[in-house]
Order: structure tokens, then sequence, then C-alpha cells
């Protein structure tokens, strides 16, 4: 072979690498080239819901491609979870979760029964949100505190029952808390979502319910529903007039989180820039508004942080279930 075909093969190679590295860098460079979908694992009208919107709507201005949000309720959010923790790792598929996400495969482990997803399956982006749920009942019930609701609960057992948005969500862990807290009974009723069991508490199908300020802040400014207490540690700046539980004397604290989250192995610039739309989001001043209006507000964990949260959270919470156990 002579030297000019030699260097022209070497040439050739050389061409060759630089192009491919030049096409994966433009299929770096071109996330997203497509819509995103947004799992919410719940029907509309809960906490996931009312943050996912409008972080969704501000991360799609800032990524320029639209963010697409899907409703995929049951099994407590299960369903939905375990859609994005088996689905594939581009980026197009991504979780808006609430912090039941710990909590579910350790209350599959007390049920016995095959885990729908692992927590290390999702890979987590970024906090948006922590907020102690609130104890709430219609307006028009008889009970105007804590105190006369708890009496009523200790005289009357099994006679209140109370909406979830599924076994072991973060509905029903506060309100299993509150059970053994103070030794009662009282009769749970699971549903899809918050939407629907809070629906459910303004028919008068249910008679209580914890849930996150955004869920029925709009209800209690109507008129329609009243807060009791809050799992909180101190007042609550949207609720300033409801009591924690430990200023009630109930040694117990809940907090419901939302963040988001991709399959474990979605690539390392895909993740990035969906980092850097979420702290975009964060910060604009649409979304602010649109969180502070439903009565909550931005606490924001970027993902090294956060990441160290849900381990830790998922820690305390796998000791929780343990303790409220196998529940129907």
């Amino acid at each position: 072979m002579t030297k000019r075909p030699l260097i022209q093969l070497a040439l050739s190679a050389t061409l060759g690498a630089w192009l491919a590295c030049a096409s994966l860098g433009a299929m770096a460079q071109a996330y997203p080239s497509k819509p995103i979908t947004m799992v919410v694992p719940f029907p509309p009208g809960g906490v996931a819901d009312t943050v996912g919107r409008p972080v969704a709507e501000a991360m799609s201005r800032h990524l320029k491609q639209s963010i697409v949000v899907e409703n995929k309720g049951g099994a407590g959010g299960g369903i939905g979870m375990a859609q994005v923790a088996k689905s594939k790792g581009d980026g197009y598929t991504v979780l808006m979760s609430l912090s039941s996400l710990v909590v579910l495969p350790e209350a599959d482990k007390i049920l016995q029964r095959a885990p729908m997803f692992q927590v290390n399956q999702l890979k987590p982006i970024a906090r948006f949100t922590a907020d102690p749920t609130v104890l709430v009942v219609r307006a028009d019930s008889p009970w105007k505190t804590y105190a006369e609701f708890m009496a009523y609960v200790k005289s009357n057992p099994g006679k209140i029952s109370f909406g979830s948005s599924g076994n072991y969500g973060t509905m029903h862990v506060p309100m299993e808390q509150l059970k053994a807290a103070t030794s009662t009974f009282m009769l749970h009723v699971p549903y899809t979502g918050a939407g629907p069991a809070v629906l459910s508490l303004l028919s008068g199908q249910i008679e209580a319910l914890s849930t996150g300020p955004a869920s029925v802040k709009q209800h209690i400014a109507s008129g329609r529903l009243r807060a009791l207490a809050h799992w909180g540690e101190g007042r609550l700046a949207s609720m300033p007039e409801v009591p924690s539980f430990k200023e009630l004397g109930v040694p117990i604290q809940y907090s419901q989180w939302s963040g988001l989250f991709v399959p474990a192995d979605t690539p390392t610039a895909v993740v990035d820039s969906l980092r850097q739309a979420a702290r975009f989001a964060a910060q604009d001043a649409r979304a602010v508004a649109a969180l502070t209006s439903a009565g909550t507000s931005f606490m924001f964990q970027d993902a090294p942080e956060f990441e160290r949260f849900v381990q830790a959270d998922a820690k305390d919470m796998s000791a929780l279930v343990t303790r409220i156990g196998k529940v129907d």
C-alpha cells in the first residue's frame, strides 16, 4: 500500500471520529427536540397537580419546548410513579411526585407483595415544595376546634371517616399518626387522589381529611371547609390562625413534599438541562404567584441536596410504615 492511501485512510478515520463526536454533541444540545410528558401520579386538584402545572409551564418556557402534564392516578400514586420508573431514560418522560414515593415501596413490603417500583429506579432533579398537611372538616360541621373534633372521635369510635389519596399515601400516613397518638379509631376511605377526596368531603360523604394547604386553601377561604390543626412545627404563613398538633400537645409531625424525578439511567447532560429549567421555574414570577395563590410556596432544593433529602426521608418513612403496620 502506498503512503498516499495510508494518509487518506488516517484522515478518513479522523474525520469519521470527529463527525461522530459532533453528532453526539448535536444530539445532546438538541434536547429537548420534542414535547416532554410530565406524569402527575394523581388526578387533577391535588398538590402534585397544583405544583406541577405552573412548574411545567415555566420549565417549558426555559427549555423552549412544551411540557404536557399527564394525570395518571391509582394505587396512591404508585401507578404513575412505576410508569416513569420503568420508562426510557431520555428526558421525555418526567415525574412530579409527592413524598408517598418513598413510602409505597416500604408499604408493599409490609403487605408482602412485589413492589411496583423501587426508589433507586428514579433520579431526583429538584424539590419544589414541602408543606405540613392540614386537618380539615366541613365548615358546617359541629366541630369548630380540634378539641371538639377529638372529643367526638373518642366518644364515637369508627363513626368518623376520613379520606385519602390511597393506602400509605401522603393523606393517609398523617391520619394514622394521629390515630396512634390519640389511641382512637377512625374509618379510612381511600380515593385515587386528593382532588376526589376533597370533593367527597365537600359533598358530605366523609367527615375529615389531612392534605397539603394547596388542596384546600380555596375552600377554606370560601367558607366551605375549616382547618383545625396542622402537622408542622410552628404557625403556617398561609394559615396563621391554625395551631400545630405540637402546640395542642399531640407529638406528631409530617411534611408533604413535591419534587421532580426522571428514570435513573437518564444521561447527565439531560439531567443538567432539567435541573437548569427547574431552577428557573423556582424563581419564575408566574410560578411563584401561582403557588402563593394556592397556599404554598417554593422550598427549592437542587438535585444533590434533594437526593440526600430523599434518602433521609425514605429511612424515616420506612420506620414509620413499620410502626403503622398492615392496614386495610
